[in-house]
């Protein structure tokens, strides 16, 4: 690659990079395995920003990269084997509601199939419109739209009498 082109690829990578670390930790639900998957997609995005960089929108062409290494790899078999030395540490969380609830929705969130999940964290934890999401994942507006019905009818179902909690309801 072209030392222009590359410089300008670091730039783009380096701005975005937390934005991009923040979407791949909601969609995994662990901040390694969310590193892992930014990693995989600024990989794939190096080696055609040619083409990256011709696109319309560059921030919609690599969210889409990134939700489809994430579906990709959820799709393999290996993905769900870890295999480490000794499971890390767990550092307890400070006895604070909301965290409680994060921790509630982030493991609610893990148990939704893979799509539905893509769609959720685009919409709501990512605030994109719904022809947006339906561009990044390659579908119709329909389909995210009935993905999200169903998504948050799971959510629903998983979180039961915990999200009367959240909102405070049932009390």
């Amino acid at each position: 690659m072209r030392a222009d082109l590359e410089q300008e690829y670091v730039e783009y990578v380096t701005a975005r990079l937390a934005a991009l670390r923040r979407i791949a930790c909601q969609l995994t639900g662990d901040a390694h395995r969310g590193d892992d998957l930014v990693q995989t997609a600024v990989t794939r995005i190096y080696v055609n920003w040619r083409r990256a960089r011709a696109a319309d929108n560059l921030d919609a062409y690599v969210r889409t990269v990134l939700v489809r290494v994430f579906l990709d790899e959820r799709r393999r078999l290996w993905s769900r084997v870890r295999l480490v030395d000794t499971p890390p540490e767990r550092v307890p969380a400070p006895p604070d509601d909301a965290v409680e609830d994060r921790a509630l929705l982030r493991a609610a969130l893990a148990q939704v199939p893979p799509r539905q999940r893509a769609v959720l964290v685009l919409r709501f934890l990512d605030d994109r419109p719904v022809d947006e999401v339906a561009a990044i994942l390659g579908c119709t507006a329909g389909t995210v739209k009935s993905q999200t019905s169903q998504g948050l009818a799971q959510l629903r179902r998983l979180l039961g009498t915990a999200s009367y909690a959240i909102t405070g309801e049932g009390k």
